[in-house]
């Protein structure tokens, strides 16, 4: 048990997977805990477990982050808490199918919980943190963030925004003291896939991480201070290549001039 005490972590989608497992670790790292979820059976039991074997504070909060009103609870709690140091901003869901295969109210359902809700709660989050001049924001994305080839767009692309988002937010909060870090799974085993109508041992099982040893290093990119952490990514330099070339484009993506290539005329 970790005698340091270092503030209160919010974490969303805490009643099972990646989110069940932050509690797990960061309590035992010394953080006090509110974990945010609908099932609040899972997360009770989750809580007494952890109060009995790190004796932390831990609260249990029910919030669907689809609903307005409930994630404006969770705002407010952001806003108004200053023992709050750490949100993990995990909750989300996928699509049974893809986008031709789904109602619109699925549809927004995912806009809902994938993108709307983490960016308020970050928002509120980083607002917080900046005027204490101390925190930190980790949110759950996705290696689909950098492949919207490979399966449904509609979730890879909400996972793009929450890397942008972050990349976004770690440059502008870092003079204010504030970290943030983007975590992109690949295939984890959590009940994501079931909940969505999917089987994740249809992967080679070469490509299914289980979720302890993701969250470990998640974890340890968190201390290094990463912006963004990639655990199955063997080679670094893959990553280090691609945000190097990003950045090296951004100064000629915004001309007064059209580039010559487009006043090339077309061949007969």
């Amino acid at each position: 048990m970790s005698s340091t005490i270092k503030g209160t972590a919010l974490i969303t989608g805490a009643s099972s997977g990646i989110g069940a497992v932050y509690a797990d670790r960061l309590a035992h790292r010394g953080y006090d805990l509110i974990l945010v979820a609908r099932d609040t059976v899972r997360m009770d039991g989750l809580a007494t477990r952890l109060r009995a074997e790190t004796e932390r504070t831990i609260e249990v909060l029910r919030a669907d982050l689809t609903d307005r009103t409930d994630v404006a609870t969770i705002e407010a709690r952001l806003a108004g808490d200053p023992a709050i140091t750490l949100l993990v901003n995990n909750a989300g869901m996928s699509l049974n199918g893809t986008l031709l295969d789904n109602e619109p109210d699925q549809i927004e359902r995912l806009i809902a919980l994938n993108i709307t809700a983490p960016t308020r709660l970050a928002g509120a989050a980083a607002k917080a943190f900046v005027a204490r001049k101390t925190g930190a924001i980790v949110n759950i994305a996705s290696v689909l963030a950098l492949a919207p080839e490979m399966f449904d767009g509609v979730y890879s692309g909400s996972k793009a925004h929450l890397l942008n988002l972050s990349q976004s937010l770690a440059n502008q909060l870092a003079p204010e003291g504030v970290y943030v870090q983007a975590v992109l799974p690949g295939a984890t085993r959590t009940e994501i896939w079931e909940r969505s109508g999917k089987d994740v041992d249809t992967f080679p099982a070469e490509m299914v991480m289980e979720v302890d040893d993701l969250v470990d290093a998640a974890l340890t990119g968190f201390d290094r201070r990463e912006t963004v952490t990639i655990p199955p990514l063997a080679d670094e330099g893959q990553w280090s290549a691609l945000n190097a070339q990003r950045l090296a484009m951004q100064g000629d993506l915004s001309r007064r001039d059209v580039a010559d290539r487009y006043r090339e005329p077309i061949a007969a």
